[in-house]
C-alpha cells in the first residue's frame, strides 16, 4: 500500500516539487536547518521514484543543472532573466521527470501539474525577486554619518535615554547626566545606540 502510494508518479512529482522548492529558498534565505531537513526528506521519497519508475533522462539533466541559473540570479547577478529560466526548466523538469506511454508524453496528471507549475512559479517569482529588490535597495541611514552630528535630548539622559539626531529618534547613552532639551554631539556608536556628549549652550 505504502509502496504504490510512493510509486505513483503524481505522488513522486509533488515530493520532487516539494524537495526543491525547500532547497531554493534554503539558498535564498539560509536558516535553522528546518526546510533543509524538510528538502532532503522529500527528495529521497522522489528519489525512490525516480529509481522505481521509468524517467526521461533528459528532464532530469535539466533538475540538475536547474539549480546553477538560480545561484547565479539570487546571489551574483540579480537580474531576472536567469530566475526565469530556472524557474521555467524547473517546472518543464518536473513535469516530464516520469515518462508516460510515449516520451514526451509526461506520466503526471495535467490537472495538477498545471496548478502546481502556477503555484510554484508564481511563488519562487514573487518572492525571489522581492529579495533581489531588497538587497538592491541602498540603505536609508548611514550610520557611520551619525557620529559627529548633533541632535537634542529627547529625555533626561544618564547612561540611558533617548535623542532626536539627524530627523529620528535614537536610543542615546551617556557617562555624565544631560538634562532632556540639551543639545548633544555623537561621539560613537555601539550599533544602534549612540554615545552622546552635552554640548555647551
Amino acid at each position: 500500500m505504502v509502496e504504490n502510494f510512493l510509486l505513483d508518479p503524481n505522488m513522486a512529482y509533488l515530493f520532487l516539487v516539494a524537495g526543491f522548492s525547500m532547497a531554493l529558498i534554503s539558498l535564498m534565505a539560509p536558516g535553522t536547518g528546518v526546510l533543509e531537513i524538510g528538502a532532503l526528506f522529500s527528495l529521497l521519497l522522489a528519489g525512490w521514484g525516480i529509481y522505481t519508475l521509468p524517467v526521461n533522462y533528459w528532464a532530469l539533466a535539466i533538475l540538475i543543472l536547474v539549480v546553477f541559473p538560480f545561484i547565479w540570479a539570487v546571489r551574483k547577478s540579480g537580474q531576472l532573466v536567469y530566475l526565469g529560466v530556472s524557474i521555467f526548466a524547473l517546472l518543464i523538469g518536473s513535469i516530464f521527470l516520469f515518462r508516460g506511454e510515449m516520451w514526451w508524453q509526461p506520466a503526471v496528471n495535467p490537472v495538477l501539474a498545471s496548478v502546481v507549475s502556477v503555484l510554484t512559479g508564481g511563488f519562487f517569482w514573487i518572492v525571489a525577486r522581492k529579495s533581489l529588490e531588497a538587497e538592491a535597495v541602498i540603505p536609508s541611514h548611514d550610520l557611520s554619518a551619525l557620529v559627529g552630528s548633533v541632535g537634542e535630548a529627547k529625555s533626561d539622559i544618564h547612561h540611558e535615554g533617548s535623542a532626536q539626531v539627524l530627523g529620528e529618534l535614537w536610543a542615546v547613552r551617556s557617562e555624565l547626566p544631560i538634562p532632556a532639551g540639551s543639545i548633544v554631539r555623537v561621539i560613537g556608536r555601539d550599533g544602534f545606540i549612540l554615545d552622546v556628549e552635552r554640548l555647551e549652550d
